[in-house]
């Protein structure tokens, strides 16, 4: 069996695990196309505590949501530039951007029309689990507020290791660039304006 394909099955089997974990309310461990980064059903509310509980995270700052493609974030948004939307399937490299909420997430996720900062993921294990649940993905970094971000599984606390439901198989992680997204906004002309670079 080739690296390719041997790959492409293990991100199947742990697709179906992980989602089948994030149904039942637990809090996942998983690598991202950024870091690792802990998610759950973002309808279940208690699970969404749970993350905020594990992080020691002010209950009124918000998640950055992952998902798989342009079609689900319009869902979720009241608008996208037509630039911006360009730019989106074409960019390589990870980028969060906030958007004007429509009101469609739940409101422990983001209240009515607030801002939320979404992006789309082209890694191929978080499109699987994002496909399957049919909605997007929490995507927040595996450390407690106020420490340093973990840049690889080996950095995360042990604290949260305990915490979590379940962990994701490491060699999922072959896309993880042990970095945060780039995180920006932009104005009814489709110019960017970057917050985190």
């Amino acid at each position: 069996m080739q690296e390719t394909e041997e790959l492409s099955l293990i991100i199947q089997e742990e697709a179906l695990r992980a989602v089948a974990s994030i149904k039942k309310g637990r809090v996942l461990l998983y690598p991202s196309d950024t870091l690792w980064g802990l998610g759950c059903d973002i309808t279940n509310k208690s699970a969404v505590e749970r993350i905020y509980e594990i992080k020691k995270r002010e209950p009124n700052k918000p998640f950055i949501l992952l998902v798989n493609s342009i079609q689900m974030l319009k869902r979720y948004i009241v608008m996208i530039h037509p630039r911006v939307e360009t730019l989106l399937m074409h960019h390589v490299q990870p980028l969060t951007l906030i958007y004007q909420s429509n009101g469609e997430l739940p409101s422990h996720i983001v209240p009515s029309n607030e801002t939320v900062a979404i992006r789309v993921t082209k890694d191929p294990f978080c499109r699987a689990v994002i496909s399957q649940l049919d909605q997007p993905l929490i995507s927040t970094s595996a450390n407690s507020s106020g420490l340093d971000t973990p840049l690889s599984f080996d950095d995360i606390e042990e604290r949260v290791l305990e915490m979590v439901d379940d962990i994701a198989d490491k060699r999922l992680a072959i896309n993880n660039t042990g970095q945060a997204s780039v995180i920006g906004t932009f104005n009814h002309k489709g110019e960017l304006d970057f917050i985190r670079d």
